[in-house]
């Protein structure tokens, strides 16, 4: 059986991975993930989950390389003609949740499942509709989930669903940043079918 690596030390796409009963060794990629100059934000998603795949591929042993499956996984926030990137702090969470207010955001969440010198990747696209928030539910809502590590500022799982009118994906998990989706078909490609190992 193959052994899954997540390029990442997102917490949030081992949970997503684990909700399926998959075991995924996290390794950060450590990789320059900033947009180039007249890049697409779909183009920046798609070029990063394949960088980070390919810079693991490239630490692994040619033994487990021969034997392991590598996801790698990014997501670009797009408003205005401008990348929303993680706040990192309260005051910038708030910032983007009242930039956000009464406006769509698209989420480009870009995979990669590669295995020896075969890969698959897409590009899933979500738009999210947000309220009018009001500076008093801004507020509130940052101190009940505490975003600041999330692109857009809020997580969709949590209470950050309050924060909207609607969201349209193919793949709902795609939002919390990795496409289950996708994911899983990709893996059945490879020999792995998910299913079959929930206990």
């Amino acid at each position: 059986m193959p052994e899954i690596i997540l390029a990442s030390s997102s917490q949030y796409r081992k949970k997503l991975l684990e909700s399926l009963n998959i075991t995924a060794r996290c390794i950060a990629p450590n990789i320059d993930e900033a947009a180039l100059a007249d890049e697409s934000p779909k183009a920046t998603a798609l070029r990063l989950a394949k960088a980070k795949a390919a810079a693991i591929a490239i630490q692994l042993p040619s033994d487990e390389k021969t034997n392991s499956i590598i996801i790698g996984s990014d997501q670009v926030a797009w408003l205005d003609g401008a990348q929303l990137g993680k706040p990192g702090t309260r005051e910038k969470a708030i910032a983007q949740l009242k930039q956000q207010s009464g406006k769509t955001v698209r989420f480009y969440t870009a995979l990669c499942v590669q295995m020896n010198s075969q890969q698959c990747s897409d590009v899933i696209t979500t738009e999210v509709a947000f309220r009018d928030l009001s500076e008093q539910e801004i507020a509130h809502y940052i101190e009940k989930d505490n975003p600041i590590d999330c692109a857009g500022s809020f997580k969709s799982e949590g209470a950050g669903c309050m924060l909207l009118t609607r969201v349209t994906s193919d793949d709902p998990s795609a939002l919390i940043g990795l496409p289950l989706i996708r994911t899983t078909e990709y893996l059945r490609r490879f020999g792995v079918n998910p299913l079959l190992r929930i206990n």
